[in-house]
């Protein structure tokens, strides 16, 4: 590596509690931190790591809650030069395990009931060093006990960094295959904060709060960049589980204005009747990531909060970087506003978008392709995995594997993923499309098609649908609201009707899981 020429993110946190000692940086339940104390906290956390032989480039594994000790290591991890590697966790010990194996952590921090995960871990012969909130083994170091007992570095002692300097294993979902870590570095992220501040919550200053309702592993955790930089208080739920009531009323006691959701917490959120029990009048950007969100959802949601939806479509490989719709580009209107119906809208600042044709030519404005991008948001690769580095970066282009089309003015358009789509008796089949027009039935609250081998059309389509409370739905109801509004062929074959769909631990509906329950339940095309 060159001499450094980039700064270290760690500096944000530096910066800020320079500026700003007094405010309130964190809440967490009845706890407050002032940007003085967490950033005191987050210096005697990298003391620890420093002292047990942690340093730039090490991989330190946190399988944790949202909880100020998980904030507090993202810090730590970037001030130190070392690799923050985040995991969801509802993951099981095994699957851990499996992270580990990919990842070869040097230490660990786990949160409270999660000592089997810790010993699954170690078993891989990896993460020597652990540390435990509240419950504590005797191989094992107290979280806070190791805080106090810390002597904090002099000042500027973060680690001199390059732009390509890793910071963050951002782990993929895996619901195809085994996870991957996908290499965030110092560069990329300096990038996507200052895109954040641009294009996603412009205005943010140390008098905005931002309330967490996801998982700070992933996309929540690359959202808070922004607001640490800018001095925003963030504040967590106090329950593990979201609790939709606390949520609004913690919107109202702290003037909430930005949030980071999925389109499933965002139609919790909307359809609780607490949405309508709280002032929620200071909210000016609620971004909504990670799936496309259906246009009925999308329109309760703007008639419960008014005009403060942002959408943005990006995958954990560009740190969300690829698309916004802004607020003032959600409409109500039938006509969208003139801007194709379930866009998500145009390129982030400094970033662009192809659709790719199978030879890895541009496609025309209207013609479905791959969607394939480019600019600083792109990640480093996956970590030692040049199989899959082959696959994602070629021809300069970072590829996603979703399919879309752009109109001649750049707004996009996701299909759905290659891998959703299914061709039956010759013509390609976009499941989401279905969906759309499923969801529209007043009498259906959720819905995944998929495709199923068949005998005659190679693949048909099954609609899984989840019925609203107290609707009675039946499989020749939904067909007749079919009928004239989809093309034959793109018509499921059959309709089954579940109490819930199965989702992942990000909220999302893998239809990898949608299949193997159908699978399970003997249902398909014999």
């Amino acid at each position: 590596m060159g001499p450094a020429n980039a700064m270290n993110l760690g500096r944000l946190l530096t910066q800020t509690a320079r500026r700003l000692p007094d405010h309130v940086a964190l809440v967490w339940g009845k706890r407050r931190w002032s940007w003085a104390e967490f950033d005191a906290r987050v210096d005697r956390l990298r003391a620890v790591l420093a002292a047990a032989g942690i340093g730039k480039g090490d991989r330190v594994m946190v399988h944790s809650r949202n909880s100020n000790a998980m904030f507090e290591s993202m810090w730590a991890c970037f001030k130190l030069g070392a690799v923050w590697v985040p995991t969801n966790f509802r993951l099981t010990p095994a699957e851990v395990a499996g992270l580990a194996e990919t990842s070869r952590p040097r230490a660990l921090l786990r949160d409270w009931g999660f000592a089997a995960h810790a010993d699954a871990v170690q078993a891989t012969g990896h993460a020597p060093f652990i540390l435990a909130v509240d419950d504590a083994r005797p191989h094992e170091q107290d979280y806070e006990t190791a805080l106090a007992a810390a002597t904090p570095p002099p000042p500027d002692h973060e680690a001199e960094v390059t732009r390509d300097d890793p910071l963050w294993f951002f782990f993929t979902s895996g619901t195809t295959g085994k996870p991957k870590a996908a290499v965030l570095t110092h560069g990329q992220l300096g990038f996507c904060v200052v895109n954040q501040l641009a294009d996603l919550y412009p205005g943010t200053t140390e008098n905005s709060a931002s309330l967490v309702v996801a998982p700070l592993s992933h996309g929540a955790g690359i959202h808070q960049l922004g607001q640490v930089a800018r001095g925003a208080r963030t504040v967590l739920l106090p329950t593990e589980r979201l609790d939709v009531a606390e949520a609004w009323r913690l919107v109202e006691e702290h003037r909430v204005d930005n949030m980071f959701t999925v389109p499933t917490i965002l139609k919790a959120l909307v359809e609780h009747p607490a949405v309508d029990q709280h002032d929620h009048g200071s909210l000016r950007h609620v971004i909504y990531a990670g799936a496309p969100m259906y246009r009925a959802d999308q329109l309760l949601a703007l008639r419960k909060l008014g005009p403060c939806l942002v959408q943005y479509f990006g995958l954990g490989e560009v740190t969300g970087n690829i698309t916004v719709l802004r607020a003032d580009q959600h409409s109500l209107a039938e006509d969208n506003g003139g801007l194709p119906l379930n866009t998500c809208g145009t390129a982030r600042t400094g970033m662009e978008i192809a659709i790719l044709g199978e030879a890895g030519k541009r496609l025309p404005p209207g013609e479905t392709g791959e969607i394939c991008v480019r600019g600083a948001a792109v990640f480093a690769g996956y970590f030692e995995n040049p199989e899959a580095n082959a696959k994602a970066l070629r021809q300069g282009w970072f590829h996603t594997g979703d399919l879309g089309k752009l109109d001649a003015r750049g707004y996009l358009t996701i299909t759905g993923r290659a891998s959703d789509m299914y061709i039956s008796g010759g013509s390609n089949v976009y499941p989401r499309e279905v969906e759309e027009v499923i969801l529209t039935h007043p009498g259906v609250l959720e819905c995944a098609v998929v495709g199923l081998p068949h005998p005659r059309w190679g693949e048909s389509g099954i609609a899984c649908v989840v019925p609203r409370e107290g609707a009675v739905l039946t499989e020749a109801d939904l067909l007749a609201h079919l009928d004239g509004r989809v093309a034959r062929y793109k018509q499921p074959l059959r309709i089954v009707l579940w109490d819930a769909l199965p989702k992942s631990g990000y909220g999302k509906v893998p239809k990898a899981l949608v299949k193997a329950r159908l699978v399970e339940d003997g249902i398909g095309f014999d």
